[in-house]
C-alpha cells in the first residue's frame, strides 16, 4: 500500500480508527458497500421491469447476475468519475458491459442518477440503523443491570457540580437508561420516513416509465424491502436528516455517560473509574497515572458528532426538482455520524461493562458535609408548622452558620429561637439529618424504568445479563 493509498481520516485510520469508530460500522460504507448497493439498485429496478414486460425477462437476469461489486474495478471506476465529473455513469457503463451488449442496453432504462443513488444510500441506512439500533439496546440493557444492581446504594445527588441531596447510584443508571429507551423510541419512529427507496426519474414525474411508472417503483422496493415513497423525494431530505439528528442526539449521551465517569474519576471524588488492567498507561511522563482515557475519546468523538445535523440542515436546502450541490454533504456526513455513533456506542457499553465502583470513597463523599446536606429535610419538616418562606429562612440562616463555623447544622438549628417555636422535636431532627434514609422515590423510580427495559427484552431476543469486560472494541 502507497502513501497516497492510505486512510487519511481517523474514523479509517489504521493507527486511532480504533478509538473514534466502529469496524462494523463501517463496513457498512466502504466503497464496495456503496458501490453494491447501486448495482442491487439497478438490479431491483430490471427485476420490477421484466415483471411488468418493460424489458425481456432475460436481460433482468443477466443484469443481475452481473450485479456484483467484487466483479468491478473500483479504481477503474474512480478514475472514470473524476473524468466525467459523473457519480453514476461509470457504474451504469461497467455494468452494461458486463452484461453484454443485449441486455446491457436495459440497464439502467427509465432511471435517473439520483434514483440509484439515493435508493443505494436508503439501502445502506437501513443496516446503519440496524447495527445502531443493537448496539443501543445492549447500552440499554447495561445501564438497566447498573441500575438495578446499585438500586440502593445512596450517594452525593450534585447539582451544580456541589453536593446537593442524596440519591442512588442506581438511580444514576435509570435517568440515563430511560433517556436511551426514548433514542431507542425515536429512531424506531424515524425508519418508516426514512428507509424509503427512490424512484421518479428526471423531475420525480416518472414520465420515461409512462402509465407503469408507478407500478415498477412499487415493484422496485417490494423487492429492495423498502417503502414506496408516496411521491418521489429528490430535493425531499428530511428523511435522512432525522436520522442524523437522532444519531447525533445518542451520541451526545454517550458522551455525557463517558463525562460522568470522566468526572467521578478525579482523584478527590474517585467514586468511578473506567476500566483498567495492567498494562493501560496513563502517562508517558507520569507512571502513576490511571486516566479515564477511554472515557476522553468518547467525549472528542461525541462533540464531532454534535455538528452532524447542521450539515444536514444545510443539505435540506435543495432548489427547484433535483439539485446535486449538496449530495456530497449527505455522502459525507451520513456515513461519518453512524460510523462514529455506532463506535460510541460500542466504547460506552465497554467502559460501563467493566466500570469500577468504588463504594468506599461514594460513603466517604456521602457524608462529606455531615448533616448540611440535609437542610431539606430539616426545611420541609419545619414548614409543616411555620410554612415554607419562613422555614427556608430558619435553616438558610442555620446552614450559612454552619459553613462558616464547621459546626453541624443541627447544633446551628437549635441555637435559633425560631426553631424552639418550630415544634420538632430534637430527636426527631437528628434523624432527618441522615443522608441513607432521604432518598425519596429513588429505589421505586429505578424498579419503573427497570421493568421497561425487562418488559421490552421478554418481547425481543433475549438479553444477557452485565457481561465480564472485553476486548476494547475495534
Amino acid at each position: 500500500m502507497t502513501g497516497s493509498d492510505q486512510p487519511a481520516h481517523l474514523i479509517d485510520s489504521r493507527v486511532l480508527g480504533g478509538l473514534f469508530s466502529s469496524k462494523e460500522m463501517r463496513e457498512v460504507f466502504t466503497d464496495r458497500a456503496t458501490v453494491q448497493s447501486w448495482l442491487d439498485a439497478e438490479s431491483a429496478l430490471a427485476a420490477a421491469q421484466a415483471r411488468l414486460g418493460i424489458i425481456p425477462e432475460s436481460a433482468a437476469e443477466q443484469i443481475a447476475r452481473s450485479a456484483d461489486a467484487d466483479a468491478f474495478d473500483l479504481d477503474a471506476m474512480g478514475a472514470e468519475i473524476r473524468r466525467t465529473a459523473h457519480p453514476l455513469v461509470p457504474l451504469i457503463r461497467q455494468l452494461a458491459e458486463a452484461a453484454g451488449p443485449e441486455a446491457g442496453s436495459w440497464v439502467h432504462y427509465g432511471a435517473t442518477t439520483q434514483d440509484i443513488t439515493d435508493t443505494g444510500l436508503a439501502l445502506q441506512m437501513r443496516a446503519a440503523v440496524g447495527v445502531t439500533e443493537r448496539l443501543l439496546g445492549e447500552l440499554i440493557q447495561v445501564l438497566g443491570d447498573l441500575a438495578e444492581r446499585h438500586r440502593d446504594l445512596p450517594m452525593v445527588g450534585r447539582t451544580h457540580a456541589q453536593h446537593a441531596l442524596p440519591i442512588t447510584l442506581g438511580f444514576k443508571f435509570a435517568v440515563l437508561a430511560a433517556e436511551c429507551e426514548r433514542h431507542s423510541e425515536r429512531l424506531a419512529d424515524a425508519k418508516p420516513r426514512a428507509l424509503v427507496g427512490q424512484l421518479g426519474g428526471a423531475v420525480g414525474s416518472l414520465a420515461a416509465l409512462g402509465e407503469s411508472g408507478l407500478e415498477v417503483q412499487e415493484e422496485m422496493m417490494q423487492r429492495l424491502g423498502l417503502a414506496a415513497p408516496v411521491i418521489p423525494w429528490h430535493t425531499a431530505r428530511d428523511g435522512f436528516t432525522e436520522l442524523v439528528c437522532v444519531a447525533a442526539m445518542v451520541a451526545a449521551t454517550c458522551g455525557k455517560i463517558a463525562n460522568e465517569v470522566r468526572v467521578l474519576q478525579r482523584t478527590e471524588v474517585a467514586e468511578l473509574e473506567e476500566p483498567f488492567a495492567l498494562g493501560k498507561v496513563g502517562s508517558s511522563t507520569m507512571p502513576h497515572k490511571r486516566n479515564p482515557m477511554y472515557a476522553e475519546y468518547v467525549i472528542a468523538d461525541a462533540i464531532l458528532c454534535r455538528q452532524a445535523p447542521a450539515g444536514m440542515l444545510a443539505a435540506m436546502h435543495q432548489e427547484h426538482e433535483r439539485d446535486m450541490s449538496l449530495w456530497g454533504v449527505e455522502w459525507s456526513v451520513l456515513p461519518e455520524t453512524f460510523i462514529r455513533t455506532a463506535g460510541l456506542l460500542e466504547h460506552v457499553t465497554w467502559i460501563l461493562r467493566g466500570l469500577i465502583v468504588h463504594r468506599e470513597n461514594i460513603q466517604r463523599n456521602l457524608h462529606q458535609l455531615g448533616d448540611l446536606m440535609l437542610s431539606e429535610a430539616a426545611m420541609m419538616s419545619i414548614a409543616q408548622t411555620t410554612g415554607k418562606i419562613e422555614a427556608h429562612e430558619l435553616v438558610y440562616q442555620a446552614s450559612m452558620t454552619a459553613w462558616e463555623t464547621g459546626r453541624t447544622l443541627r447544633e446551628t438549628l437549635m441555637e435559633h429561637e425560631q426553631f424552639s417555636t418550630a415544634g420538632l422535636p430534637a430527636g426527631r431532627l437528628a434523624e432527618l439529618l441522615v443522608p441513607e434514609t432521604y432518598l425519596g422515590s429513588c429505589q421505586e423510580l429505578v424498579d419503573r424504568v427497570v421493568a421497561r427495559i425487562r418488559a421490552a427484552a421478554s418481547d425481543g431476543p433475549d438479553a444477557a445479563e452485565l457481561q465480564p469486560m472485553q476486548e476494547v472494541p475495534q
